[in-house]
């Protein structure tokens, strides 16, 4: 299923976890996993040490993939490290890009309001350029994973670009053998007046109807035996928040545009709401290259 994961690492208490979630993942998939430090650029970093010119977080850097290497021989995961300099998003999408990763491993912090960590993290920022799948994890004290995964959600508005993300987790779900919740909402609040009046709630349903058929279908060509329709009313996020603690989800698949700019799906999307308050691995899948980084 994977066979190069990457894993940019800071040696953060959220990182540790997502290392130890790559490993699982890695171990699974008798994969290797590519622990990458990236040296921001734009920090002033450079300073002397006994005459020598060096960069600080360069050399913390190589002290964090050195203690990721520690944790992954003794999960038995075979690895690699490297250390680069560079803007962390746009470097670690490239790289992931350059050396042919199948899957990107990173956590987020996934707070809300003002006390969370920023808009525009270095998560979120691969999120939306990456056009490698991105795993993210949200650590919080009173959340563990559960791997192997044994229920999969793949949540779908009929769109390419939640066909394509579905197609992804499927393969991930059938390799695992596990069951397969698909979701589509009927998000009622997102029709305005005018197109209200002349769609009727039968006519959405059962579109929403049809994109959950559309999955179902592709899940069980892909070998998926076990698959639950949802067709739900409400707000996305809240319906994928609420199937996946009523359906003891422990992994969610789904689409995101992956552009920037006017033409970029937007910040607060329904991918990125979900990749902040999801307390299970979301995994992000583009359906086409950025325009811009």
């Amino acid at each position: 299923m994977y066979e190069n994961i990457l894993l940019p690492f800071d040696g953060s208490e959220g990182a540790a976890e997502a290392l130890h979630h790559a490993g699982e993942l890695a171990h699974w998939a008798d994969a290797t996993v590519q622990v990458l430090s990236v040296a921001d650029t734009a920090r002033d970093s450079a300073t002397v040490v006994d005459g020598e010119t060096i960069d600080v977080l360069v050399r913390e850097g190589e002290d964090v993939v050195e203690e990721a290497a520690k944790t992954l021989d003794t999960l038995g995961v075979s690895y690699d490290t490297d250390v680069v300099q560079g803007n962390p998003a746009p470097t670690i999408v490239d790289y992931a890009e350059r050396y042919g990763h199948d899957l990107v491993v990173m956590p987020t912090h996934g707070r809300e309001g003002l006390s969370r960590f920023l808009l525009g993290s270095v998560s979120e920022k691969v999120v939306r350029l990456s056009t490698v799948p991105v795993l993210t994890v949200r650590m919080q004290p009173d959340e563990t994973f559960v791997f192997p995964y044994e229920n999969v959600l793949v949540p779908t508005d009929g769109s390419d670009a939640a066909t394509h993300a579905a197609e992804h987790t499927l393969s991930v779900a059938a390799a695992l053998d596990a069951t397969v919740h698909v979701l589509s909402v009927v998000d009622d609040t997102a029709l305005g007046l005018n197109l209200r009046s002349t769609t009727s709630g039968t006519e959405s349903e059962q579109a929403a109807t049809d994109a959950v058929a559309t999955v179902v279908s592709e899940a069980e060509s892909r070998g998926v035996s076990n698959t639950v329709r949802h067709v739900e009313h409400g707000t996305p996020v809240e319906e994928i928040l609420d199937c996946i603690e009523s359906n003891d989800v422990h992994a969610v698949g789904m689409g995101t545009k992956g552009r920037r700019g006017a033409e970029r799906v937007l910040l607060g999307s329904v991918a990125e709401k979900t990749v902040r308050s999801a307390p299970v691995p979301v995994i992000t899948v583009a359906s086409q290259r950025p325009t811009e980084r």
